[in-house]
Formats: structure tokens, C-alpha cells, sequence
């Protein structure tokens, strides 16, 4: 098995096609046929389905697939730290969750005195996005929060630092001096949790205090949209505590301070086992970790939101 055969097959299963793979690569048709075939023979199973429109991975070309990208990124991995440039250029991909995001500009301005010529890639999303994206390589590492994530033996997590959840509504809301959930109980919410998740802190929060999970839930997996929802709407939402601190969110939400004592959470990073970080994706790790570091020592105590 070539290297070459593996750039092909991704190549295609990307493109969606031979032809598109082969205009990419800069390469003839044949070749990337010829290519693919031979990869197929090696392995003894059909890797692409050829359809009308194109071609497609079949089951077994699906599982190749995550090997492959992922052999793909070791060699690339590789390339950089052995070029006599790499302390100065390579590239570094790594994801972060909306809690997480506040600790990344801190970050990326402490990076970018060593590594000035680097290239980065930030992909934000919700753990359930970034999890997979670290298990396939896509991403070198990802810094989000701990729950509802079953780690398997090709993942590793080291925990940062812990945040409180909180009750936020926007400015001005009809129920914003309410001090119970009780009292919340009957009011419209957004989840930003997968509706089959589980137990999920906002059922845990009600379930705790003795009362029914609130019925009028939207799940949502967009951050800002469900940000945009509580911001201009009546519904109520989890977030982060420490998000109302740190950014503008604190200049038109606003928390319920619930007397019930509402779920906590922790934030770490995300690796794979057996998959060494770059020098400068260790370096890049390095620098996240100082500032969650900083922050988990100079965080607010629970309750506490600017005025």
C-alpha cells in the first residue's frame, strides 16, 4: 500500500468523483483509476461504488475512510516536525466549545510570540461536534466540557477547570427576580443539549429540586442561535456562569439566581491515546492550559455576575 493510493482515495471520496479528484490532484483520470483499483486489490474489497454522479464509499470504503485520514494526518504530522522550518511555520487544528472560547484570544496572543508563521485552524462547536473530529484526526485536540461524552480507549481528557451552569434570560424579562425553579418550571426553555442526550444537567437541576422537567424545550445544537433565542425572546436557558463575565453576553443577559444549587461542569482537553501532539499543537495545548490555569484561580465565587 502507497501512500499515493491513500491520497487518491481520499481525494475522491472528498471530490466526490474521479474526475473532480483527479482536477484537484492535478493528475490524469486513469491515473487516479489505476490508483484506487490497485488499493482495492491489495485489500481484497470494493472501496467506491461508481454511481451516475459520481462515486461513492461503500461500507467498507466508509471504514477505510477514518484510517486513512487519519494515516494521512500522522504523515503530515511527520512532514512538519522534521522540517528545519518547523519551529517557525507548520500548522496546528484544534476545536473549542462555546464555554471554552473565552480562554482561546489569551491564548492565541502568548502562541504567536514563538510561533509567529503558524498556521491555525480554530473550529468551534458543541462537544458532541468535536469529540468525533479529535478521533479521526481532523482535530490535533479540542478544549470543551466534560459530560454526556463516553470516552473510548482512543481518547484521553485532562481536566482545566470547573464552571458553574446558570439560569439567563435577556434584560428586562417578566421572571428575571424569580428565586426558585419552582417558578420556572412553566416557562418556555432552550436545551442546548441532543434531544436523545440523556441525563442532561437541565433535567438533573429539576429532577433534583423535586420537581417536573419543564415541557416547553427546544433543542438546539447552534450556540448562537440559541443565544439569539434568549436574547430576544422570552425563553430561558443553561449557560455557562463564567460566560457572563467574560464577554458581551453580560451586556444584555441577565442570571436567575435560583436558591436550588444548579449542576457544574468540567472543562478539559481532548486528545488521542497513542497520538503524540506536534511540537507546535503541544505548544499551542501548552498556552491553554496556563490561561484555564489562571482562570480557575481567579474565578468568581458561584453567584456572582456583573452588574
Amino acid at each position: 500500500m502507497r501512500l499515493s493510493q491513500i491520497r487518491d482515495f481520499l481525494a475522491v471520496v472528498e471530490s466526490g468523483g474521479i474526475r473532480a479528484a483527479a482536477r484537484k490532484l492535478g493528475v490524469s483520470q486513469p491515473a487516479v483509476t489505476r490508483s484506487v483499483r490497485g488499493l482495492e486489490a491489495e485489500l481484497h474489497v470494493r472501496l467506491l461504488q461508481r454511481t451516475p454522479t459520481g462515486a461513492v464509499p461503500t461500507d467498507s470504503g466508509r471504514a477505510f475512510v477514518a484510517r486513512a485520514r487519519a494515516a494521512q494526518a500522522e504523515l503530515r504530522k511527520a512532514e512538519e516536525e522534521i522540517d528545519p522550518l518547523g519551529h517557525a511555520a507548520g500548522s496546528v487544528a484544534f476545536g473549542v466549545s462555546p464555554t471554552s472560547a473565552m480562554m482561546v484570544p489569551e491564548a492565541i496572543a502568548r502562541f504567536r510570540q514563538q510561533f509567529p508563521e503558524t498556521r491555525i485552524r480554530i473550529a468551534e462547536g458543541l462537544p458532541q461536534a468535536l469529540i468525533p473530529m479529535v478521533r479521526d484526526q481532523t482535530l490535533e485536540f479540542a478544549i470543551c466540557r466534560r459530560a454526556l461524552v463516553k470516552l473510548d480507549s482512543g481518547l484521553a481528557f485532562r481536566p482545566l477547570l470547573r464552571n458553574d451552569f446558570a439560569v439567563v434570560v435577556r434584560r428586562d424579562h417578566p421572571l428575571e427576580d424569580a428565586r426558585s425553579l419552582a417558578q420556572l418550571v412553566d416557562a418556555s426553555w432552550i436545551s442546548l443539549l441532543p434531544a436523545d442526550a440523556g441525563d442532561s444537567p437541565f433535567d438533573s437541576a429539576f429532577s433534583a429540586a423535586g420537581l417536573s422537567v419543564p415541557k416547553q424545550v427546544i433543542q438546539c445544537e447552534s450556540y448562537n442561535t440559541a443565544i439569539g433565542l434568549i436574547a430576544k425572546t422570552d425563553m430561558l436557558g443553561f449557560l455557562a456562569r463564567q460566560l457572563l463575565a467574560d464577554s458581551i453576553l453580560g451586556d444584555f443577559l441577565r442570571e436567575i439566581r435560583v436558591s436550588e444549587p444548579l449542576p457544574s461542569f468540567s472543562v478539559g482537553l481532548f486528545t488521542r491515546t497513542g497520538t503524540p501532539l506536534t511540537q507546535v499543537a503541544q505548544a499551542m495545548a501548552r498556552e491553554i492550559i496556563a490561561v484555564a490555569r489562571a482562570r480557575a484561580r481567579s474565578a468568581p465565587p458561584p453567584g456572582t455576575t456583573p452588574e
